[in-house]
């Protein structure tokens, strides 16, 4: 029988439509604990992921009072199928953003902090300054904090990755997002291999810099395409990546083609450390910034 088109797996899909399993119960989180993080960031006039992708780890994550932060304004220039954030054409940068980020970080009281960011291809270099003056003003107010920068691919451009790069952070995370043959439909506007030569790039400029990607499944892939997908990014010098079930939006979002077991997530972390990372996080939560600290830590001596 001849491999079914990405037309007629969207159309069995569709018809299909396979039951929410009863281990993806959402974790809520105490509702005073995740309204106070709330209030507190609305007050610091910030944007976090958490809420503009609608993560279904937000009540647990905002109840232990962290958050990730989304730089650049809250509507990216992208229109990936898989993303609830909105895109459309956005506004200036506040420039404001990088002090307003640091105080809300210091008010929560934060050892590491997680920025990302919508993707700005209407910028020159992609926003990457922001991230730097983010970096910068989070050190001001925390010195000892650590950071994890989760950046666009910058359209390619290596000039602003390095200045990026060159701010120092404790880990570099670009999310390949899904395997090669779904690129396509998944993420138009991007690419596979680019993303791998972001992660390349990485490796080469700044050795020092733990370098991060993620994916989810769920999307009409296979388990072997998972496991190339793995091998190609610990052959880009990538040391941690993280898996998570796609959950859909919307209904004008890419439909679920499959609800991943428990169990296969966990035969993928030997799978991903066969293939040479050093860190794999695998669950059917499991998001690109999930417990990101304990994720940098290759060695747990690290967060004690």
């Amino acid at each position: 029988m001849p491999p079914r088109s990405d037309q007629d797996r969207a159309k069995q899909t569709s018809v299909r439509r396979p039951r929410m399993p009863a281990w993806l119960k959402v974790k809520t989180g105490k509702r005073a604990l995740t309204r106070k993080t709330r209030e507190l960031l609305t007050d610091c006039g910030v944007h976090t992921v958490c809420e503009e992708a609608m993560c279904p780890n937000v009540g647990e994550c905002f109840a232990s009072g962290t958050a990730t932060f989304m730089l650049l304004g809250d509507t990216c220039t992208r229109n990936c199928r898989f993303c609830a954030v909105n895109h459309g054409t956005p506004g200036l940068p506040d420039p404001d953003e990088p002090e307003k980020v640091a105080e809300a970080a210091e008010r929560l009281g934060l050892r590491f902090v997680v920025l990302t960011c919508v993707t700005r291809d209407d910028l020159p270099d992609g926003g990457a300054w922001q991230f730097v003056a983010t970096m910068e003003a989070l050190r001001r107010r925390l010195p000892d904090v650590g950071i994890e920068v989760l950046t666009s691919d910058f359209a390619g451009d290596f000039a602003p990755l390095r200045r990026v790069l060159d701010a120092h952070p404790t880990v570099f995370n670009h999310n390949v997002e899904t395997v090669r043959r779904l690129q396509p439909i998944v993420r138009p506007d991007a690419g596979y291999e680019r993303s791998l030569q972001v992660l390349r790039r990485a490796a080469e400029h700044a050795p020092q810099v733990r370098r991060k990607s993620g994916l989810m499944v769920g999307l009409g892939e296979t388990d072997e395409e998972i496991a190339q997908t793995l091998e190609d990014l610990a052959g880009a010098g990538c040391e941690i990546v993280t898996i998570g079930q796609y959950l859909r939006p919307s209904p004008q979002h890419l439909p679920i083609d499959r609800y991943v077991t428990p169990e296969q997530f966990e035969r993928y972390v030997e799978v991903g450390r066969r293939a040479g990372l050093k860190r794999v996080i695998s669950g059917p939560f499991v998001r690109s910034s999930y417990h990101a600290a304990e994720a940098a830590a290759l060695d747990p001596s690290e967060l004690s």
